[in-house]
């Protein structure tokens, strides 16, 4: 993942990162839409694990979760796709989580079989820094990326605290709120972008209602990454929405490697750092 974020970096150019629920509809669903995200041009992708009380995320992705965990998706089960996932693509792969299965699975169990199936990092959406130290030794020594959320809530001196304790990347999210695509990014965001650099030399990446091209050529001036989940999930949503056919999965593919490709696009035109920042 750090190779990734450098190249990036060297080149100017915004990073995409993508989400999607695994298992929504099916795990088998999942391995074509990361291959086809991949394929598009997505730098990283996060699979989300499905959680029955996921109180961080809108109803775009909540309605993903119930899907997920109707099909039968645990985080053993997400953890078997990252496997499989390796054996076709190198894609860098976050898995992101609520902390409750990672605790019932145990640390060094779950962190051994991640490792083992090949996944770069974690997100444990619920977890705060302060409570993260034996989470983030464990991980670590499995040489598993550990990021954490900043939110424009938080303090320079909690943003640094937050950097401290985060490898990877640093995950900012764009407005006090859940997860859910936006017309508009907020009017602070750049403020909170520059709190955020002075805080650590981590690469950057903004999520939580980034879902067009445009709020992509804004970023590229001021981030590294941008995340786009809840747009995704929504195609996925709308492909398979009278049933999760082959022709359905089909569709969802096609959709998601359209709209990946659209906002690669945007970074590629689109503000760089270069241009406006050190």
């Amino acid at each position: 993942m750090q190779e990734r974020f450098r190249g990036l970096r060297e080149a100017g150019e915004l990073g995409i990162i993508g989400y999607i629920t695994a298992g929504d509809p099916s795990l088998d669903a999942t391995l074509k839409f990361v291959l086809a995200l991949a394929q598009a041009g997505a730098d990283v992708i996060e699979l989300g694990v499905p959680f029955s009380d996921p109180l961080a995320d809108g109803p775009t992705i909540q309605r993903a979760s119930e899907r997920a965990l109707k099909s039968g998706t645990t985080l053993a089960s997400v953890i078997e796709l990252v496997g499989r996932i390796r054996k076709a693509s190198q894609v860098p792969l976050v898995l992101f989580s609520y902390y409750n299965p990672i605790l019932q699975m145990g640390l060094e169990k779950f962190a051994n079989a991640t490792e083992t199936a090949g996944a770069d990092g974690v997100l444990a959406t619920d977890l705060t820094a302060e409570e993260s130290d034996d989470y983030r030794r464990i991980l670590a020594a499995h040489h598993l990326d550990t990021i954490f959320l900043g939110a424009p809530t938080s303090t320079d001196e909690r943003l640094a605290k937050i950097a401290a304790c985060s490898s990877g990347f640093l995950y900012l999210i764009s407005r006090t709120a859940v997860t859910g695509a936006k017309d508009a990014l907020p009017d602070d965001l750049p403020a909170l972008l520059r709190r955020a650099r002075a805080a650590t030399r981590l690469p950057i990446a903004v999520g939580f209602g980034i879902s067009l091209p445009g709020h992509v050529s804004v970023l590229g001036g001021l981030a590294d990454a941008a995340v786009v989940g809840s747009a995704l999930v929504a195609e996925i949503e709308k492909a398979t929405k009278t049933g999760p056919s082959g022709s359905a999965i089909d569709a969802a593919g096609s959709a998601l490697a359209e709209k990946v490709r659209s906002l690669k696009e945007a970074a590629r035109h689109g503000l760089s750092r270069r241009e406006v920042a050190p």
